[in-house]
């Protein structure tokens, strides 16, 4: 299937879901995270969840990284020219929703500080769905293609879902960046 093919597919899917059963997989999948070896590391980029979208929770996975006492990172969107802007999570960092129902940190006094892609270490990547190499189908806006260009070579990419992968996507773009793993309730995928 294509991306768009598989946009509609994923969407239909996660919109068969209950609130309990993304809770349960969400759950499952934060849980699945901890068999994977990157705990060493400090600077770890996560995706807020979109709810109306029935993406994978990942309050779930934020509590492990702040258990762990890791550096969390989190984006800003800016639409226009299809870039995010990173910032620390911090206690005071303040979220709201924006015009696609993304939250994001608000600017301000109490705003965290700007963290460069170099010193981000691993990325959740958001996604609809993947195949058994690791490409991934987005939204279609191409942010984390462009975003993960300009991380560290080593940036670990780990996409998080439901659903177990595609064989293969049609019309993969060299510039579509690959996951390193996707983990989903039952089973984590390498790509590597």
């Amino acid at each position: 299937m294509n991306k768009k093919e598989l946009r509609a597919k994923y969407k239909a899917l996660r919109q068969q879901l209950s609130i309990e059963e993304i809770e349960d997989k969400s759950l499952a999948i934060a849980n699945k995270m901890l068999q994977l070896d990157v705990w060493e590391k400090t600077y770890f980029h996560l995706f807020l969840t979109i709810e109306e979208q029935k993406e994978v929770e990942t309050e779930f996975l934020l509590q492990v990284l702040a258990g762990k006492d890791k550096e969390i990172v989190v984006a800003k969107s800016n639409f226009d020219t299809l870039e995010m802007t990173n910032f620390l999570l911090t206690d005071n960092t303040k979220f709201q929703k924006n015009q696609h129902n993304i939250y994001e940190p608000i600017d301000g006094p109490d705003a965290s500080g700007e963290v460069p892609n170099s010193k981000i270490e691993v990325v959740f990547v958001p996604l609809l769905a993947y195949d058994k190499l690791g490409n991934r189908v987005g939204y279609g806006k191409g942010f984390y293609d462009a975003f993960l260009a300009k991380c560290r070579d080593d940036v670990v990419k780990i996409g998080l879902s439901f659903f177990e992968p595609e064989d293969v996507i049609d019309g993969v773009s060299p510039s579509d960046i690959r996951l390193d793993y996707c983990v989903t309730p039952n089973t984590i995928h390498s790509f590597r």
